[in-house]
């Protein structure tokens, strides 16, 4: 039998919303084909967790895929019987739902949703940024302007639905005949039929474009995030709403800097002698410039020193986070023998009273 939708996310049909984005969040990173070069199987995974998504995550969708099929067998006649193989209950269920998508098939829902991976640099993703991002989505012909009929005729009224989209639906039920509407399958809802198609784009009014997108992302965006632009997914016929675009961000590590929300923070190696007498030294920051800054002596290693609102900084809530700054003393390696006589020497001028940890330790 094939998977459900929740089968192939891995969910329980009572999965909320958030259960249902975590669900695919996590699938479409494993399976994405840039982690996966020449994995069909893989390829096949990432396809079938952006459909399983794409429905689960529309209501509309969700409530048609989320109904029980029927036991009652189907009798179809009347103007405009299908004969498609929908059970009665779906059509039942249609009338009082009004269900955007038919017993026949045809639907009027938006566009389908494009899911993007996009990699952004550690700086662009802490400050946010512009960004144009390529996208192949269907668009409107500009043939026929997104007509489908061939630039210069005409539209004949649909003789099947008398121009109106829809047709009437008869149905014998255990609980009598019940009728109700559809969309008419000749001229697929639209009440026109095409006199000439459009040479072009062959009567579908869309064509596959590659498109450039300006995308703003947001100051702090994080890495992992799947960030939704409305309307900016497949276009569909007749004017309906566009699917959007999910994209998933990827944040490219730093060299020196981590960060977690607002905060950066940085790992900065200093001598023994640095650490014991203290000393200046120079801290970098996120946008190239350093800063010097007062070690006082006696610092011990891990020691963490805050540097308050030198974070990244988020203008548009007027709030900065901080840096914080981990010193590791650094041990001299390969040391000469003058050079461990004299630290000998030192070591045997230095008390033991003069080290907190040791002395507290031979305290216990």
């Amino acid at each position: 039998m094939a998977k459900s939708y929740y089968d192939i996310l891995g969910v329980p049909k009572s999965a909320t919303e958030a259960d249902i984005k975590n669900a695919y969040r996590s699938l479409a990173k494993k399976y994405h084909p840039d982690l996966n070069p020449g994995d069909d199987n893989a390829a096949q995974m990432f396809k079938d967790v952006n459909e399983a998504y794409e429905t689960l995550s529309d209501p509309a969708k969700k409530a048609h895929d989320d109904r029980p099929s029927s036991g009652f067998g189907n009798t179809n006649s009347g103007s405009g019987s299908s004969g498609t193989g929908s059970s009665f209950f779906d059509d039942f269920v249609n009338m009082f739902n009004n269900d955007p998508t038919d017993s026949a098939g045809a639907s009027s829902s938006a566009g389908g949703d494009i899911s993007l991976n996009v990699t952004l640099t550690f700086e662009e993703a802490a400050y946010g940024v512009q960004k144009d991002v390529a996208v192949n989505r269907f668009e409107p012909c500009s043939a026929c302007k997104g007509t489908g009929a061939k630039s210069g005729t005409q539209y004949a009224k649909c003789n099947s639905c008398g121009g109106t989209g829809k047709v009437r639906f008869a149905q014998e039920t255990p609980f009598g005949r019940v009728v109700s509407m559809k969309s008419c399958s000749a001229c697929n809802g639209s009440g026109k039929i095409i006199k000439e198609p459009c040479p072009t784009c062959n009567g579908r009014s869309l064509l596959r474009k590659n498109v450039n997108l300006r995308i703003t992302f947001p100051v702090g965006i994080e890495h992992g995030q799947i960030m939704t632009v409305p309307g900016e997914g497949e276009r569909s016929k007749y004017g309906s709403k566009a699917g959007n675009l999910v994209l998933m961000v990827n944040v490219m590590p730093h060299k020196v800097f981590k960060r977690k929300g607002l905060d950066l923070s940085v790992e900065i190696p200093i001598t023994f002698a640095q650490a014991a007498l203290g000393d200046k030294i120079l801290i970098p920051m996120i946008k190239g410039n350093k800063v010097s800054f007062p070690l006082p002596e006696g610092t011990q290693s891990g020691t963490v020193f805050k540097l308050k609102g030198q974070g990244i900084e988020n203008t548009k809530k007027g709030i900065a986070g901080d840096l914080l700054v981990t010193v590791d003393i650094e041990l001299p390696k390969n040391l000469t023998k003058e050079q461990k006589a004299k630290m000998k020497e030192l070591s045997d001028m230095i008390k033991i009273e003069q080290y907190d940890k040791a002395k507290e330790f031979l305290k216990k």
